[in-house]
């Protein structure tokens, strides 16, 4: 479909390239329940820290944060695609899917700043224990996070509105699952190299900063860990309070770098496997990362330990 940009009212999201009718059905399924458990998951976890006062603490609520963007970018980009697969409604406005495309890379963007927020609490624990209490209070983790939030926020709305004014004069199909920075701009007719190379500039900052401080930080933990004096079972413990965020950062991390990195190098992906890997990246570790939070934290866990043998002797009792 071909429209000439004075004309275009809105996108078609294609989704998977090649997927049979057949499989609508199924993959539109799929993906309703990975919804559900980002949903359900990240919603549990911010109503959980909420309501148990003893969790009001900067890692908890660094925890609360990012269940708060993985809830969000669930909620901006799979709605649309269930509907594409579900209901046959592969519509988007023109409008819609710009704010889609704000919504996709400052959330991004947001959760990288705040898993360097992470790292920076993890780090200060480990090296500086004796001043944590003073250094890292619930208010400097508020502060920090939402300068993560903001900063994104401020320079996404500079890069929309290049991206807006754009003359779209191609073919209005989105080769994608949700409307991104490069599947849009591919559509425009001229001055598409300098907003790409601007957003990409903007991409690779918001990607590259908190991964060196995040790469410096743990290796400094992981040196002065392996410094201490004390048995092994102490250093185990020391390191131990450090898997969930090691766990969330890799999800979040590594498969971004190795797409990156393999681009690099020259080897590209089909358009559907590209597509495929996205999404997987994308979506799943908003899905897991709850299961780190429940699982990999200790007092989380015990919270939770507590919580269901108290029902269960409630239970009981009035049974």
């Amino acid at each position: 479909m071909i429209t000439n940009f004075t004309t275009m009212r809105s996108f078609l999201i294609l989704g998977f390239p090649g997927l049979l009718p057949q499989y609508y059905g199924p993959v539109s399924a799929l993906l309703f329940f990975v919804y559900l458990a980002i949903a359900i998951g990240n919603i549990f976890i911010l109503a959980f820290v909420v309501y148990e006062k003893s969790l009001h603490k900067p890692t908890y609520l660094i925890f609360c944060h990012l269940a708060l963007t993985d809830l969000m970018f669930g909620t901006v980009t799979l709605p649309k695609i269930i509907s594409k697969y579900w209901f046959d409604d592969s519509i988007i406005s023109f409008y819609g899917c710009f704010v889609q495309m704000y919504f996709v890379h400052f959330l991004g963007a947001s959760h990288s700043f705040i898993l360097m927020v992470m790292a920076l609490d993890r780090f200060v624990a480990i090296c500086a224990p004796l001043r944590y209490t003073a250094l890292f209070t619930n208010n400097t983790v508020s502060v920090l996070c939402g300068i993560s939030w903001i900063l994104p926020m401020s320079w996404m709305v500079g890069i929309v509105l290049d991206t807006l004014r754009l003359p779209y004069c191609n073919s209005n199909i989105i080769t994608h699952c949700f409307c991104d920075h490069i599947a849009i701009t591919v559509l425009g007719c001229e001055n598409v190299r300098e907003v790409q190379v601007v957003a990409f500039g903007m991409a690779m900052f918001s990607l590259m900063l908190p991964l060196g401080f995040i790469t410096f930080s743990y290796f400094v933990i992981i040196v002065a860990v392996m410094r201490m004096t004390s048995s092994n079972s102490s250093r185990m413990t020391a390191l131990s309070t450090c898997s969930p965020q090691i766990l969330i950062t890799f999800l979040y991390f590594m498969p971004r770098c190795f797409v990156y990195l393999a681009n690099f190098v020259g080897f590209t992906f089909s358009v559907p496997v590209r597509i495929v890997v996205v999404m997987l990246y994308s979506i799943l570790p908003a899905a897991i990362n709850p299961l780190i939070y429940c699982f990999k934290t200790k007092d989380i866990k015990e919270h939770l330990k507590k919580k269901l043998v108290t029902r269960k002797f409630n239970s009981s009792t009035t049974g």
